[in-house]
C-alpha cells in the first residue's frame, strides 16, 4: 500500500498548476514529480552504535520541453504556488538553454497510463520497525562474530531507503510508486599484533528490494550459516598461500561475477555512455552503435538481458520517470549485443519504437537521466547444472566467491576483479584458500571464455545501491542476477605484488 500520509499530499492541485502553466509558456512536453525519499544508516563497530542517522528529502520537480529544449526546476515546497512559479523557472532555463541546443528533444512514444499504482514487494516496512530492535538484531550479530577465536573486530551496517512518487505528464500519464531497499553488511576482522598487519572478511548478502523480513529469518538469505561461517573462512584466509600469478580456469560465484557484469556488460550497453553522451564522468563504450547486431561480445553461453521488472530488484519499478511502463529486453543473445538501455530520448535517437523505461533522478531536485536497469546473465535453461559441477570440469583452476575491488577503463573494456574468497581447484576438486587473487581480462576476451554458466539452482541477485553517474553526481540502486559461470584461461595476477611494484 502507498503510504496514507503521502496520499494525503495536495498531489494533483500541485501537477496541475505546474503543467497548465508549463502550456500557457508553450511547452510541447511537460512532467511533474512529487517524491518523498527517506533514507536510514545504522553502523556499529564492535557491537557499539557508531552511526544512526536519518533524513527525509521532499520535493516537486518540473520538466519541460520548449522549442525543443530541456528545462528543469524544482522547489521543496509542496504548494499550488510553488509548482507554477517551477514551471515557469523551467521554462526560462529551457529559452536560456535554446541558442546552445543543436538538437532538437524528441521523445520516443509511450502509451498513456493514467492513475496507475504501482508497490513493490516487501512485508515488513522497515522505516516502521523501532531503532532499537534494529540495534539489537545488529549487536547480536557483532556479539556472535566477536565470540569466535581469531575476530579481533566487527563492522555491521544496516542501510533503509523508502521512495514514494507521483509522476504526470501533459500527455495524461499519471503514476504513484512506492518502494524500499534495504542493505545489510557484515564483516570479521583479524589482526596479527605481531607482524602489524590485519585482514577482513566480509559476508556475501546482497542489497534487495525487500523489507525488514530479509534480516529476520534465514530465507532467502541465510544469516545463521553465513554469521557461523564467517569466523572459519576469515581464519584460514589469514593463514593461506599467496598466488602463483598465471592463467587459470576460473569458477566465478555470482556473489564476485554480479559485479563483473555491472561493469563490463551494464555500464558499457547504456546508450547514453555508447555514444559519448557520458563520457565526461565515467568514460563512454567500446559497444558503440556501429556494432550493433554484429559485436561478438562473448561466447555463444551468453544471454544477458536489461530487466525492470524483475521481483526484488533494485532497479524495479512499475514506470520510469518518463512516465514508461517497465518491461524486460535483450541486450546480449548469443553472445552478440543486440540491445542498450535508453530513456525516451535515447530511444528515439537510435530509432526504436519505445523507450526501455531507463530513466531516474535520485532526487526531486535532479532532472531525470538514463540509468541503468537490472542487466542480468540468464542461466542455462536446459541442463541444471550445478557450482560443483562446473568444479569438477576444472583440472587446475580458482573458484571465486564475494566481491572486493575493482578497476576498469574508461572504455568499460579493460579491467581486473578481485574478491573476498579464493580457493584452488585441483583435479576438479577444492584444496584449500589462496590470498590476493586478481583477475584480468579485455571485456570481450573474457566472456568470450566463458565455457559453461550454471543453471537456474545456481542464479542469485547480487547488486549495488551506490551506482554513481552524471554531473551533478547521482546514486542509483541496481541488482544484477547471474548463475555460477566457468571461464577458460583467464590471467591471474598476485594483487599484492603488483601493488609493490
Amino acid at each position: 500500500m502507498i503510504d496514507s500520509d503521502f496520499l494525503a499530499l495536495p498531489l494533483h492541485p500541485v501537477a496541475d498548476a505546474a503543467l497548465q502553466r508549463a502550456r500557457e509558456l508553450g511547452a510541447e512536453h511537460a512532467d511533474v514529480r512529487i517524491e518523498r525519499i527517506t533514507r536510514q544508516l545504522l553502523h556499529l563497530r564492535d557491537g557499539m552504535v557508531a552511526t544512526a542517522r536519518s533524513s527525509t528529502t521532499v520535493g516537486l520537480a518540473v520538466r519541460v520541453i520548449v522549442e525543443g529544449t530541456w528545462g528543469f526546476a524544482s522547489h521543496p515546497e509542496l504548494t499550488v504556488a510553488s509548482a507554477a512559479a517551477s514551471a515557469q523557472r523551467a521554462a526560462q532555463v529551457a529559452g536560456t538553454l535554446r541558442p546552445l541546443n543543436t538538437e532538437r528533444v524528441e521523445l520516443a512514444a509511450e502509451p498513456v497510463h493514467a492513475g496507475a499504482v504501482w508497490v513493490g514487494h516487501h512485508e515488513v516496512d522497515p522505516f516502521t520497525v523501532p531503532l532499537g530492535e534494529k540495534v539489537a538484531l545488529l549487536s547480536e550479530w557483532s556479539r556472535r562474530l566477536l565470540a569466535a577465536d581469531g575476530v579481533a573486530h566487527t563492522e555491521v551496517s544496516f542501510r533503509a531507503a523508502k521512495e514514494t512518487k507521483f509522476y504526470a505528464d501533459s500527455a495524461g500519464t499519471s503514476t504513484t510508486q512506492q518502494r524500499v531497499r534495504i542493505h545489510p553488511e557484515v564483516t570479521a576482522i583479524a589482526v596479527d599484533r605481531s607482524g602489524g598487519s590485519f585482514d577482513s572478511m566480509r559476508g556475501c548478502a546482497p542489497p534487495t528490494a525487500r523489507g525488514w523480513e530479509y534480516l529476520t529469518g534465514n530465507t532467502p538469505w541465510d544469516w545463521d550459516g553465513e554469521l557461523a561461517q564467517i569466523p572459519e573462512w576469515l581464519a584460514e584466509k589469514v593463514t593461506s598461500p599467496s598466488v602463483s600469478p598465471g592463467r587459470y580456469d576460473l569458477v566465478i560465484d555470482p556473489s564476485n561475477l554480479w559485479l563483473t557484469i555491472h561493469e563490463s556488460v551494464g555500464h558499457a550497453t547504456e546508450y547514453d555512455r555508447a555514444i559519448g553522451y557520458e563520457a565526461a564522468y565515467a568514460g563512454s563504450s567500446f559497444a558503440t552503435p556501429d556494432k550493433l547486431g554484429t559485436l561478438r561480445y562473448g561466447s555463444p553461453a551468453m544471454h544477458v538481458t536489461g530487466d525492470r521488472t524483475q521481483p526484488h530488484g533494485l532497479a524495479t519499478i512499475g514506470y520510469d520517470d518518463d512516465g514508461v511502463a517497465t518491461s524486460q529486453w535483450d541486450l546480449v543473445a548469443g553472445g552478440t549485443l543486440v540491445g542498450y538501455q535508453t530513456d525516451r530520448v535515447f530511444a528515439r535517437r537510435l530509432g526504436l519504437d519505445r523507450s526501455a523505461g531507463c530513466a531516474y533522478a535520485d532526487s526531486p531536485h535532479h532532472v531525470p537521466i538514463q540509468r541503468m536497469a537490472n542487466v542480468s546473465l540468464q542461466p542455462d535453461p536446459d541442463t541444471d547444472t550445478t557450482t560443483a559441477e562446473l568444479i569438477s570440469g576444472v583440472r587446475r583452476g580458482i573458484y571465486i566467491v564475494g566481491n572486493r575491488s575493482w578497476s576498469i577503463d574508461m572504455q568499460r573494456y579493460n579491467f581486473q576483479f578481485t574478491g573476498q574468497r579464493f580457493y584452488r581447484i585441483e583435479a576438479g576438486a577444492l584444496a584449500g584458500q589462496l590470498r590476493d587473487v586478481a583477475y584480468q581480462a579485455t571485456t570481450t576476451d573474457f566472456w568470450g571464455a566463458m565455457e559453461v554458466v550454471g543453471g537456474p539452482s545456481t542464479w542469485v541477485l547480487g547488486g549495488a545501491i551506490n551506482c554513481g553517474k552524471a554531473q551533478p553526481g547521482q546514486v542509483a540502486p541496481v541488482s544484477h542476477g547471474c548463475p555460477s559461470a566457468l571461464f577458460r584461461g583467464i590471467t591471474v595476477l598476485n594483487a599484492r605484488e603488483e601493488a609493490s611494484q
